[in-house]
């Protein structure tokens, strides 16, 4: 009787519950520890334990990019798609060693407000807060658009009402709860994130390859008795239909370093996970949940490979030349949110996905491949829902966090230190929760009129947080006669190189249609292109700095403090 039930319910039941009990979860926490003072707004009063704060930057830092998105690139891309895999794994490991002690020893709230002490200049606060916004909106634009495949497919409703539902959630408690309601409820959304990735692969492992851990599955041998394994039987399936072998690349290497570089360095400068090392007590605590955080990152990202390699493998046997009218349940599901789409051209009812765009008749967005795995593999019901839930959470999660920052930039850096410096903390927690509201606005129209798929305006976040940011840390850290001049040119010159090159030739304003790879410069992708950016940036910055005069003795004196592990164990301000 019980097993009835539960097989009864079905995957938009399911959906509705788990989703239902998750959301409770998160607003229930966010009512718990609403912030009361600035300082809980923006770093939750400066106090939460390095495990809490480790799980939290885990899911800030794992975003609908890296649960929706990542496996589903890597299983389009194949082998070219490890760069997302060693530029956001490898980043992490950068922002923990050279940026997270140092900035937390600073003592500053956000990357606006180090910029402005540490370059003495209202003007460089202002450049810093315009790049924090920039890069924190084409990151959130991503993040929404996540939410409201999610919503279309499961719950199915639209894909705008669906990023409005999202706009609503996060509005709530992150504008109830700030740093403090965030913080809390990253930590339940890692929990959901990584229990919804992990659940599926394992199942999915098992069925293919008899090997309960992904990892090991996924180079495994099938469990059919063939003796073939898995990754040489999907690449044979990938050349039978034209496209090249799945474990060989098509990148230049130029452009794959400098994609890898952009995302590594990009995510060092990103303003919404360096602020979380602002929230714990101590610097040792920032280094602590730095290496936690990491280890909860590599647990999702060292099976999305795999996830990839068995969405694929089961998307091309279950519909590749198959009869239209005898489609499973998933496909015709998927088809009404317009992210898959079949076009019979030859009229013989027959499903030809094949690499000839020309003779190609199946569409299939990459973004729901993570989404629809569980489905294609026949999982229970409550597996399936358990992945939509999980998908909110990554999003949710990160949409959170971004908000935040662009409600500090705003309330905090602008309003507090140029405009009305003698705002009452009332009044600046009241524009930081209005600046908020405004801000889940913009994202929501950018989640409704996106700038391409998931991960790839994502990679370009990373990019300009790269090509703006990085340098002007790093500098600003480790170079104590590097001075305002110097830095704010190079954030100018950085920034404004890499939105050019963004808009040329990903966003095609300039031409009528976009150019062709061919016209890349140096052969490098938009994605990658933060790292010409940001070499230009270090270049601008150290020249100009060689002609202007050296920061004030009291700025140097910071500087050289900043680096001084004496006395680590407690911050210094």
């Amino acid at each position: 009787m019980h097993s009835l039930l539960v097989e009864g319910m079905g995957v938009q039941n399911w959906t509705y519950i788990l989703v239902g009990i998750t959301f409770t979860l998160y607003i229930g926490i966010a009512i718990w520890s609403r912030a009361g003072s600035t300082k809980e707004f923006y770093v939750a009063g400066g106090g939460v334990s390095p495990l809490a704060n480790g799980m939290a930057t885990a899911a800030d830092w794992m975003s609908a990019a890296s649960f929706i998105s990542m496996a589903g690139i890597i299983s389009f891309a194949g082998y070219d798609g490890a760069v997302y895999l060693m530029g956001w794994t490898g980043g992490y490991v950068l922002l923990a060693l050279l940026l997270a002690p140092y900035l937390r020893k600073f003592g500053k709230f956000t990357v606006p407000d180090f910029i402005g002490d540490r370059y003495y200049s209202k003007t460089a606060r202002i450049v810093a807060v315009f790049c924090a916004l920039l890069v924190s909106f084409t990151y959130v634009a991503g993040q929404m658009r996540g939410v409201g495949i999610v919503f279309s497919r499961f719950l199915e409703v639209d894909i705008n009402t669906g990023v409005i539902i999202g706009m609503l959630i996060v509005l709530f408690y992150a504008v109830l709860g700030g740093m403090k309601g965030i913080t809390y409820t990253q930590v339940a959304q890692y929990c959901v994130l990584i229990f919804a990735f992990m659940v599926p692969a394992i199942f999915i492992s098992i069925q293919i390859t008899g090997n309960p851990i992904p990892q090991l599955g996924f180079g495994g041998e099938l469990t059919d008795g063939s003796g073939t394994y898995l990754l040489d039987k999907l690449d044979g399936l990938s050349t039978e239909l034209g496209f090249a072998e799945y474990t060989e690349g098509s990148k230049s290497m130029i452009d794959i370093f400098a994609i890898t570089l952009a995302l590594m360095v990009g995510t060092a400068g990103l303003p919404h996970v360096i602020v979380r090392f602002f929230t714990v007590k101590r610097v040792k605590d920032a280094r602590k949940s730095a290496g936690i955080a990491l280890l909860l990152i590599v647990l999702l990202y060292s099976t999305a490979p795999a996830v990839a390699v068995f969405a694929r493998t089961n998307m091309i046997e279950t519909v590749s030349n198959k009869p239209y009218a005898d489609v499973p349940d998933w496909f015709t599901k998927w088809e009404t949110t317009g992210l898959i789409s079949f076009t019979d051209k030859n009229n013989d009812g027959l499903i030809k996905y094949v690499a000839n765009k020309e003779q190609n008749e199946l569409v299939v967005d990459r973004d729901i491949m993570v989404l629809a795995n569980p489905e294609i593999a026949n999982l229970p019901d409550w597996v399936i829902a358990l992945v939509a839930a999980g998908g909110l959470a990554a999003a949710l999660s990160t949409a959170a966090g971004l908000l935040l920052v662009i409600s500090a930039s705003v309330s905090h850096d602008l309003i507090k230190k140029i405009v009305n410096p003698k705002i009452s903390e009332k009044g600046e927690l009241i524009t930081a929760r209005l600046s908020a509201v405004g801000a889940v606005c913009v994202a929501g129209y950018f989640g409704i009129n996106p700038p391409g798929f998931v991960a790839a305006v994502v990679a370009l976040a990373f990019g300009l947080a790269a090509a703006s940011f990085f340098p002007a840390i790093i500098l600003g850290i480790f170079y104590k006669r590097m001075n305002k001049e110097g830095a704010i040119a190079g954030m100018v010159v950085g920034i404004t190189a890499m939105l050019l090159y963004m808009i040329k030739y990903k966003l095609g304003w300039f031409d009528e249609t976009l150019p062709d790879k061919s016209e890349w410069w140096f052969g490098i992708s938009p994605e990658g292109f933060g790292s010409i950016a940001m070499l230009l940036n270090f270049i601008v910055s150290i020249l100009i700095m060689k002609f202007t005069p050296a920061p004030p003795q009291d700025v140097q004196e910071i500087v050289e403090n900043i680096r001084i592990p004496s006395g680590a164990g407690e911050a210094t301000h």
